[in-house]
């Protein structure tokens, strides 16, 4: 554990909560200092939930320390059931509380309470907020599921959707669609949206659709073992996964593969007079292992574009995503670090970053555009609309957010090139407004300068040299703007003018 400015994952206890607060009729008892509530108010402010999660905090003080922590953990377990009446509690503890070892799991035994009690242990030093979810949900299912007679009707179940997950609530709707086109019902979609009573249905179910593995693997694989429960493989994101996908369901139930592709707009799209020009374009992906690998596939199968680069944060896949990096001739990057991720990116140059809300401010910071991919997100990653990334409608959906960072950027370039016309000067008026700023003739516009990066500080840009490097697109000036310092510094250059800006060009392009 090690403290940051940002983090990909928080400590195992959250993704525990993620668990709960998908859940309905369970409630969560965590052992915790006064100050570890913060994680209660990550649901509402950014997921913007209308209800707090349904967790109890001990919020011990340091005070406490020295008295019997124990007591309070078993009387706040005692208030929560009697409180909220859930159908099943789970126990554990945060990472601090862990140092104590009071042992929830067996203070929560010994209270005898009339409902199952299900203790977690989630190594707070070792693990992370996914396996945290993963292992809750597993514990949850170990505990609660029930041998029961399989469904008339050919079923599946949903598992992987918790809360903060990144567009789980459309992708559950998209993935019901899919199935129900090929005549399929869903048994149970769990965690999100399910109750302890219907986690003991699960094993009515025909077969598991694995929707997110960093969420559920460890509970499907225990289903399959137990309930002789098949699970999919295929994580439907993407027109290639989605058909995929449709073939394995197929071949595991027997039934042939139907789904109405009428509201599929992205291969269209994809190949269109207005996104080819976007052919080639070096992406960089990175975020959590499976949207890591479903993005990757799509950029290169879908979208045509390169991938120089690609990495995830949760090493549980780094296996996976290292062999998808040799399938694409690149070393995949495997950290929970955002600053080794910035100096990945910052050395590629890509000219579209697919990532988390962390690769949105590295982007921002070195004029990269980014469309995010992966939590954790932001409140903005939580939209009203229906905006799912699975299925056909989700395929759409991510066509729209790739490309439309690349389209402004465009945009963006075309303005920076003719900053100096009359029109779009940063003093003009709106055209629409039916005039223009007055503006001295003859003035020289303000130029921002260029910094210059560490290990090039004895190079000096002349500001005509600066205006001319401004008029490059976006997504090649950082190149050329090293080529060009490498280019002076060899020859001893220390002032860079016009000349030197298009004496370097010729050089690199020989």
């Amino acid at each position: 554990m090690k403290l940051a400015v940002w983090t990909y994952e928080g400590p195992p206890h959250v993704g525990a909560m993620r668990v709960a607060t998908g859940m309905e009729g369970v409630h969560f008892v965590l052992h915790a200092p006064q100050g570890d509530t913060y994680a209660d108010l990550l649901f509402t402010m950014i997921e913007r939930r209308d209800h707090r999660p349904p967790v109890t905090f001990t919020t011990f003080q340091a005070r406490d320390l020295g008295s019997d922590t124990a007591t309070l953990f078993k009387d706040a377990c005692n208030a929560a059931y009697e409180r909220y009446k859930p159908e099943a509690l789970i126990v554990g503890a945060s990472c601090t509380a862990e140092l104590i070892q009071d042992d929830p799991g067996g203070l929560a035994a010994a209270l005898d309470l009339p409902i199952p009690v299900i203790p977690l242990e989630l190594p707070s030093y070792q693990r992370k907020e996914n396996f945290g979810a993963d292992e809750t949900f597993f514990q949850i299912v170990k505990h609660l599921a029930k041998p029961c007679e399989k469904t008339a009707n050919i079923t599946a179940n949903i598992l992987g959707p918790t809360g903060l997950g990144f567009r789980h609530r459309d992708d559950i709707v998209e993935v019901t669609s899919l199935l129900n086109d090929m005549g399929i019902d869903v048994n149970v979609v769990a965690p999100m949206g399910s109750s302890p009573t219907e986690i003991a249905q699960l094993p009515a179910a025909h077969f598991n659709v694995l929707l997110y593995p960093e969420t559920a693997e460890a509970a499907a694989r225990w289903l399959e073992r137990t309930f002789d429960q098949p699970f999919t493989k295929t994580v439907p994101i993407g027109v290639g996964a989605t058909r995929d996908f449709l073939a394995e369901v197929a071949e595991i139930t027997g039934k042939p593969v139907q789904s109405d592709e009428s509201r599929l707009r992205q291969p269209w799209y994809s190949a269109s007079v207005d996104s080819t020009y976007l052919t080639g374009k070096r992406v960089f992906v990175f975020g959590d292992g499976t949207h890591v690998k479903t993005a990757a596939r799509i950029a290169k199968e879908e979208m045509c574009f390169e991938v120089c680069g690609l990495g995830c944060y949760n090493r549980e896949f780094a296996r996976d995503v290292r062999a998808l990096g040799k399938d694409y001739g690149v070393e995949a990057l495997i950290t929970d670090d955002y600053l080794d991720v910035e100096q990945a990116i910052e050395r590629l140059q890509p000219e579209l970053i697919l990532g988390t809300q962390m690769e949105r401010h590295i982007g921002k910071r070195l004029g990269i555009p980014c469309a995010v991919i992966s939590a954790p997100v932001h409140v903005q990653d939580f939209p009203a609309r229906y905006s799912p990334q699975a299925g056909w409608e989700g395929a759409n959906v991510i066509f729209d957010t790739w490309v439309h960072p690349l389209v402004m950027g465009l945009e963006e370039h075309l303005l920076t090139m003719f900053r100096e016309d009359f029109e779009f000067h940063d003093d003009a008026g709106a055209s629409h407004h039916g005039g223009h700023a007055p503006r001295e003739i003859g003035a020289t516009p303000d130029v921002t300068e260029i910094p210059t990066p560490s290990g090039s500080d004895v190079v000096v840009w002349l500001q005509d040299a600066e205006k001319e490097l401004k008029k490059i697109p976006f997504f090649v000036r950082g190149k050329a703007k090293r080529n060009t310092e490498a280019f002076a510094t060899e020859r001893g250059v220390t002032e860079i003018s016009i000349d030197t800006l298009y004496e370097a060009k010729a050089h690199f392009a020989r």
